[in-house]
């Protein structure tokens, strides 16, 4: 375990998942992770699964290291900084599965079992990796849905919904049974970053509304100084300024699944001004709202599958 990176900054990665079916999968052959540490963390707007094919290496989850090798399956929440390095002069391959929860496992539980009942899938501590000699039905379940999101034959939507049920049920159910086995002294203790995952989870839900550093501050009971200081260190990014890039990031989502004009998705996102919203986007997105409206409108025409993340860069491993 290492605190090596108690201080670095971490960077926000936010993925656009279609509104009907809210699955993407990253994968292939140049889906491969260098042996060289990014010197950063990160973390997303959705939960990931992680599906190791090839080589090993270290996955660094807040403040501490795991190895990871071939077959194993990691589970990371949404909003959880991590990276991945493979080992000196390897490229572990891997497929990454994003996942909108709620709308998966909506109408897809059994009636014994409730979205709250999961709550260790949404917990900033309900990371996991999984074996695939100790986990063998959860390696299977996520290649099955690997394939199904490939090839896409007939139903494979319902398919994959099916799947990723099952699969999301039975990690919950592995991490379940591995806390029950861990006492409350082998526990280790909150790492720097949870300190503002209350926070970065409010602004993910209520960011159009009117929010302000104090009000933030006193979310998790710290001074508005002390708590700009604590997550201009963690972040990088002042609190406002994280908060106006979700809201950029939502808008663009907005952009991609409604034809809702720009002036209403300005404030329907928490955006007072039309020309804050502007500034704001062409500072983040290096194109006007229109422009990227009508980029992903042709991108569309053309059966591209474009995202927000491949503009810009981040669809790429590191």
């Amino acid at each position: 375990m290492s605190n090596k990176r108690k201080n670095s900054i971490i960077e926000y990665r936010s993925y656009f998942l279609p509104p009907e079916f809210p699955v993407l999968l990253l994968s292939g052959e140049h889906w491969r992770i260098s042996d060289v540490p990014s010197g950063r963390l990160h973390f997303h707007n959705y939960p990931e699964i992680g599906i190791c094919h090839s080589d090993s290496g270290t996955m660094e989850i807040c403040d501490k290291e795991y190895k990871f090798k071939a077959g194993d399956v990691t589970f990371i929440p949404k909003n959880v900084p991590h990276t991945t390095y493979s080992d000196p002069g390897t490229a572990s391959r891997w497929s990454y599965i994003y996942l909108d929860l709620d709308h998966i496992l909506e109408g897809l539980l059994p009636t014994s079992v409730s979205v709250q009942e999961l709550s260790v899938l949404y917990s900033d501590s309900g990371y996991q990796i999984f074996s695939s000699e100790e986990h063998t039905e959860i390696w299977q379940q996520a290649i099955g849905v690997i394939r199904e999101l490939e090839n896409k034959k007939p139903g494979y939507q319902l398919i994959t919904r099916c799947l990723l049920v099952s699969l999301c049920v039975s990690i919950w159910r592995k991490i379940s049974v591995l806390r029950a086995n861990t006492s409350v002294s082998e526990e280790s203790a909150p790492d720097n970053f949870l300190v503002i995952a209350p926070i970065l989870n409010y602004i993910d839900k209520n960011y159009a509304e009117d929010i302000t550093t104090e009000f933030l501050a006193d979310l998790i009971h710290l001074s508005p100084t002390h708590f700009r200081r604590v997550f201009l260190q963690i972040m990088g990014i002042a609190p406002l300024e994280y908060l106006n890039q979700v809201r950029i990031f939502k808008a663009c989502d907005m952009m991609r699944s409604t034809e809702d004009p720009i002036l209403s998705i300005s404030e329907n996102v928490g955006f007072k001004s039309i020309a804050t919203f502007n500034r704001r986007f062409v500072a983040l997105m290096r194109m006007s709202p229109r422009t990227y409206r009508n980029y992903m409108l042709q991108s569309e025409k053309r059966n591209e599958k474009q995202t927000i993340l491949e503009y810009t860069g981040w669809m790429l491993p590191e």
